[in-house]
This record gives C-alpha cells, structure tokens and sequence, in this order.
C-alpha cells in the first residue's frame, strides 16, 4: 500500500497542480476574450476619398447620437454622399488655416477632417454652428467628452472631438436621406 513518505510526495504534487493551473488560467493570452461587443476597431488613424470638387457636397449640420456599445459623431453633408475624410488620434487639435488649438475636454483627442467645405460656392456658410466650441451637448455620453469645430479652410473642415481616452473608433459614410449623405465617426466606450 502507501508508506508514510509517499502521501507527502502526493499531496505535494496535487498542490502543485493546483497552483500550475491557477496561474495558467490567470496568465491566458488576451486574445482568448472575447473583443468589446464584437469591436475590432483598433485607434490607428482612417482615411479614405479625395477632395470634393466645386459640385460637391457642402457641411450642413454636426449631431451625436449614443449606442450601446459606442458613442456616434454624425457629420451631415448637402448634395452627393460619399465625401472623403481623415480621423486620427492627435496630441492637440488645430483651427483650420490658423493653426491655433482648439480647446478639448477628455483625456485623448481626434481631430476629424472633412474634404468638404462648410460653404457654398459663392462663399455663403452652409453650416453655422451656434457656439463652435460646442457643436453638440455631450453631457451623460459615456464615450464623447466635447464636439467642436475646427473651421473651414481651402474646402477642407475640420473638426475636434475630445473622447474619454485613446479608445477604438471607426469611420464610416452613409448614403441618404435622398441625395445627402453622411461621414460617421463611431467611437467605443472601451476596448
């Protein structure tokens, strides 16, 4: 049967067991869990299309929405959908033209560059936000700290949105309703 000496030794072993399985479990590779509601975003910077012509579509209104798993920046354009764009993580957001900073709250910056203007043809503002520094009340958004504008320069428009940290975003743009289109700006309220 068992001597004395090996029910040590076996106890010793199952301990050890034991505790090679706590710390194998506690030490699994990340990508063992499951990503944020299916998110894979990453942060890096997204860009696509190219500068809107004379006949292009023109900045009507900025709006903000929240979603369960995301909080959303709508930038809505007047004429042909499909405008091009460039969003990416910055140290500090700059005015179009000027080059000033724009002031932010939150804890990570993205600067959001529209190639559309905020303009007509003729020079006649197409969109004219009522206080640029706050484009949309962002107040109980889990994500989105402040929305504002950066000005509109040489049919470029630029945008500052201070989020709650450098946090996964997408960048998408939307057809309708109609003729319009949309550029949308989804950022995830963890990773």
């Amino acid at each position: 049967m068992n001597s004395p000496r090996s029910r040590p030794l076996t106890r010793l072993v199952l301990v050890l067991a034991a505790v090679a399985v706590t710390v194998l479990g506690l030490v699994a590779p990340a990508s063992a869990a499951a990503p944020y509601c299916g998110i894979t975003w990453g942060s890096q910077p997204k860009a696509a299309g190219t500068l809107a012509g004379p006949s292009g579509p023109t900045i009507t209104d900025v709006r903000a929405g929240q979603h369960t798993c995301f909080d959303r920046v709508v930038v809505d354009l007047d004429g042909a959908s499909g405008a091009g764009y460039s969003v990416r993580y910055v140290p500090a957001v700059t005015s179009d033209g000027s080059g000033f900073p724009v002031p932010l709250r939150g804890g990570a910056f993205l600067s959001v560059v529209v190639l559309a203007p905020a303009y007509d043809d003729e020079g006649n503002a197409t969109y004219r936000p009522a206080d640029p520094r706050e484009l949309v009340p962002t107040a109980g958004y889990t994500t989105l700290r402040q929305v504002a504008f950066a000005g509109s320069f040489e049919g470029v428009t630029g945008f500052g949105v201070g989020v709650r940290a450098r946090l996964p975003f997408r960048v998408l743009t939307l057809a309708g309703p109609g003729a319009d289109g949309r550029v949308v700006v989804d950022v995830a309220h963890r990773w």
